[in-house]
């Protein structure tokens, strides 16, 4: 496994005026990466275990993988720039021809739908953790004012 990075769970998801914001974090830490609407109605529907009478684009990817006898590993938050922020999804293949691991960048938005779908961990690198804002208190804020549980968060 590799070494600087910390499990993170999706903690709720909340809509913007442009889109959809996703906290992720820790027991301890909490931050903030905004998504655009479709991905994050996409994102939503994965957590919530939505059946669709079509594949949607993600869809569509986990299908090729798994048709492929690929698996999703785990998804990767691996770097951040100003409020632009980066992902790695590991990808395991291993056929007649032997065994490959295979990391693809990729928009952290379109890797937690495909690792929610997948039922696969998502990581951050700690230079990242380290580097975000902790927005604990107003998720908090946020959760309280939509009435969930603990630990749900609030969804659209």
């Amino acid at each position: 496994m590799d070494k600087g990075i910390t499990p993170v769970t999706i903690k709720g998801l909340v809509p913007t005026s442009t889109g959809m914001a996703v906290f992720l974090g820790t027991e301890f830490k909490t931050f903030v990466i905004y998504i655009d609407p479709n991905v994050g109605h996409a994102l939503s529907l994965a957590i919530n275990g939505v059946k669709k009478s079509r594949p949607l684009t993600h869809d569509l990817i986990s299908h090729l993988l798994m048709g492929l006898d690929a698996k999703l590993d785990r998804v990767i938050i691996n770097d951040v720039d100003w409020d632009k922020f980066f992902a790695r999804m590991i990808i395991n293949m291993e056929n007649e021809l032997g065994k490959k691991i295979i990391e693809i960048d990729s928009r952290p938005s379109d890797s937690l739908v495909i690792a929610i779908q997948n039922k696969r961990p998502i990581y951050v690198a700690d230079k990242v953790l380290e580097s975000v804002d902790d927005v604990t208190e107003v998720f908090n804020d946020i959760k309280d004012q939509s009435g969930e549980s603990e630990g749900k968060g609030p969804h659209p």
